[in-house]
């Protein structure tokens, strides 16, 4: 089988991975674990980084896949899709800023970033699981 006709398998795995380690580092967090938060959230940030990768591999090297949904479900995803690219591009600052005061402990700027980045960075993941659900599993055609 040909990478273009893997990758969105494999980032949607990833975006659903990341959405897990997302909500193990959340657990961690709370119940004040802070190495295995770090863990957990370094785990997602490279995860992440592995779904941008194969993302960008796939839109280079693949054509447009059209949406074969109609009726109801078309605005649906479109809303979906247009939210999901809007908070991608806004996530990657937000992680990035958020890991670097992490990672140098720099809490007071760290957990009031988080509070924002961790629900945008969730709703990303998950949302492009759906996507890919539309996309390629339900309405492939």
């Amino acid at each position: 089988m040909h990478l273009a006709h893997l990758l969105p398998h494999i980032n949607a795995s990833l975006n659903a991975l990341t959405a897990l380690l997302l909500i193990v580092a959340r657990v961690l967090i709370q119940q004040r674990k802070i190495a295995a938060h770090r863990r957990a959230m370094l785990a997602a940030l490279g995860v992440s980084a592995l779904f941008l990768v194969g993302y960008i591999t796939y839109h280079y090297s693949a054509p447009i896949f059209v949406f074969r949904g109609y009726g109801w479900i078309r605005p649906v995803y479109y809303a979906l899709l247009i939210s999901h690219v809007v908070l991608a591009a806004l996530a990657i600052p937000l992680v990035l800023a958020t890991a670097w005061f992490g990672l140098n402990r720099i809490d007071a700027r760290h957990r009031p970033l988080a509070r924002w980045t961790w629900p945008v960075w969730m709703y990303v993941s998950l949302s492009g699981v759906v996507v890919y659900l539309l996309l390629y599993q339900i309405y492939r055609g």
